[in-house]
């Protein structure tokens, strides 16, 4: 009899929390998709490939850009319109918001995911938030539109300046950062008019494009200071450059095998590089001006996009070829592409036909599409641990 009441005291302890179970859910399959002209977030599930929900009155979501807390509960948004915007994609509702700025491009979680940094043109510099609160806690004027804002390792932001040509790291690892300012380090000699940057994965080298020259410049983070290193210069040399309908995002380039592959600036090409000595390496030809150049999780296929009037098109490349192997039609406005974590599927927004398609990225099947509000980024949760994303 003992017995017996132990255990249906045990099974009675039980029962709420499987009655709980039932309700829980995780966010490792999660994601959301910026729906810029309706300026709400899409909340989706790749494994049932379906949107869930949506979280609306985030703004300008023109040229907006996400990360995720560590736990991949929150989703942070950078509105073009200075906003920045907390949203919880399990409760699928607006956490907090505040307007921070007239114009905004961009920004970053640190890697301890208490800060999150904004990126602005107006009025210039950068702002960094307490990940909980949105309390500004730091703001770093610059004197210059800011661009290329990246997270790296120990609880630092890069980012660089449009203007000046100077690339700076603020690093808060001193102490709580509404109290101790952070060291802030500046790079003179990055080049004219820097456009974007990225950061690679492992956080060392910080590469920034450059609009006013012909050729990129590249960081070393491990070096105390870094010093500015001209790659590619001259990659355009002799040929008369195509208008330059979009600037190519810099955040697509990734390592594919032992070389990076970057999209050419208002050329119908991509380019490839070694990894280890930033060198050109090689050229693959492609349909138009390359956008972003994305390379699958494992690294043997990149999948790119191309800028109006080309932009109904995608096409992939096999990495150790670099030979185009497929070309895909999805259809108008093809902004983005976004791989599930390890890369058996593709997300793609097609802006005007209002939708995102699914793609196996093997036999290159359509599996399903999504019904979206002018999409433009998607972007999955498991960018949470990965750095510069």
């Amino acid at each position: 009899m003992i017995r017996l009441t132990a255990a249906l005291c045990l099974v009675s302890a039980l029962l709420p929390w499987a009655a709980q179970a039932d309700t829980l859910r995780a966010t490792g399959d999660l994601g959301v998709v910026v729906e810029r002209a309706s300026g709400s977030l899409l909340v989706v599930d790749q494994s049932d490939r379906a949107a869930i929900g949506r979280v609306e009155g985030l703004g300008d979501l023109s040229h907006a850009s996400v990360v995720f807390s560590p736990d991949e509960r929150y989703a942070y948004v950078f509105g073009r319109d200075g906003g920045l915007s907390k949203v919880d994609i399990l409760t699928q509702s607006l956490a907090a918001r505040v307007l921070q700025s007239g114009n905004a491009i961009g920004g970053a979680i640190s890697d301890d995911g208490r800060l999150v940094a904004v990126s602005n043109y107006e009025p210039g510099g950068v702002r960094v938030f307490d990940a909980a609160t949105l309390d500004m806690v730091a703001d770093i004027p610059t004197g210059s539109k800011t661009i290329g804002l990246v997270d790296a390792p120990g609880r630092r932001f890069v980012f660089t300046l449009w203007d000046a040509g100077e690339t700076w790291i603020a690093d808060f690892s001193g102490g709580e950062a509404a109290t101790t300012p952070p060291a802030i380090t500046r790079v003179e000699g990055i080049g004219r008019n820097p456009y974007d940057a990225l950061i690679t994965a492992d956080g060392r080298r910080y590469i920034a494009g450059l609009f006013g020259e012909d050729g990129l410049t590249a960081l070393d983070l491990w070096q105390q200071p870094p010093v500015p290193r001209r790659i590619l210069a001259g990659y355009g040399r002799g040929e008369d450059p195509l208008p330059v309908y979009k600037m190519p995002h810099l955040e697509g380039w990734a390592l594919a095998g032992e070389r990076f592959v970057l999209p050419a600036v208002g050329r119908h090409e991509v380019l490839w590089i070694d990894s280890r000595s930033l060198k050109e390496v090689g050229r693959t030809k492609v349909h138009g001006q390359p956008v972003f150049a994305v390379a699958r999780p494992d690294g043997q296929q990149v999948w790119v996009n191309f800028a109006h009037p080309l932009n109904d098109t995608v096409e992939v490349i096999d990495t150790p070829s670099g030979e185009v192997i497929h070309r895909l039609t999805p259809g108008p406005a093809v902004l983005h592409m976004e791989f599930t974590p390890r890369g058996h599927e593709v997300w793609v927004s097609v802006r005007d036909a209002g939708r995102i398609d699914i793609y196996d990225t093997r036999s290159f099947e359509k599996l399903g599409e999504v019904a979206a509000e002018s999409p433009s980024g998607i972007f999955f949760t498991a960018r949470a641990h990965r750095t510069g994303l």
